[in-house]
């Protein structure tokens, strides 16, 4: 019995398809799409609580913050990303009309779970070092006080600041904007147990 390959989309293909789904969402790399699930309340409380905290601090300012729902494209990995969150300063490059893909974010947030940890760690970190405007990489924990700052230096280096304790400020520097931890888990309960599924990937 043959295994007949999976039919390789090209990025066009995928786009298509996401704008016209009414269900679920997927990530494109390569050629493949991988199903992305949902997630826990304590991840949707740490994405709105920093998109309130940037959002108030972009006040009167050309800066812009996108939750959730905007794709990035990374053309020189092939890829299309859901990011938490993205943010910059300045004029947004957006890929076309529908003003639903950005190309330039300057920072990238991912909020990490059991289920997708070692992903934004490893081989989607190593996507996003792929966009030339990125300068800042944030990874915040969902299950106890830590935010890991990536920040790429001059000579294209990643120096990374860690943050554990209730009272640290995290510093932006890429979109001039600060975060404190009290701030960033503002009624994050991490007494209901462990973190729940939410797989970028499936299959």
């Amino acid at each position: 019995m043959s295994v007949q390959p999976k039919p390789r989309l090209t990025f066009e293909q995928w786009l298509e398809a996401e704008r016209a789904s009414l269900e679920g969402r997927s990530e494109y790399v390569g050629g493949e799409a991988f199903a992305m699930t949902g997630a826990s309340v304590e991840h949707n409380t740490i994405v709105a609580n920093i998109t309130r905290e940037l959002s108030t601090q972009f006040k009167g300012r050309p800066c812009q913050v996108y939750a959730n729902d905007m794709k990035v494209l990374i053309r020189a990995a092939d890829a299309g990303k859901y990011p938490d969150l993205v943010a910059l300063c300045g004029e947004p490059e957006l890929l076309d009309g529908r003003r639903d893909v950005l190309l330039n974010p300057s920072l990238i947030v991912e909020v990490l779970s059991d289920s997708t940890e070692a992903y934004d760690r490893g081989a989607k970190f190593a996507l996003y070092r792929q966009i030339p405007s990125l300068k800042e990489y944030l990874l915040v924990s969902q299950g106890r006080f830590q935010v890991e700052l990536f920040t790429r230096g001059e000579d294209g280096r990643w120096a990374l600041s860690d943050y554990s304790a209730l009272g640290d400020q995290v510093r932006l520097a890429s979109v001039d904007a600060t975060l404190a931890l009290a701030e960033v888990y503002d009624k994050v309960d991490f007494t209901q147990g462990r973190e729940g599924p939410r797989g970028d990937r499936a299959g």
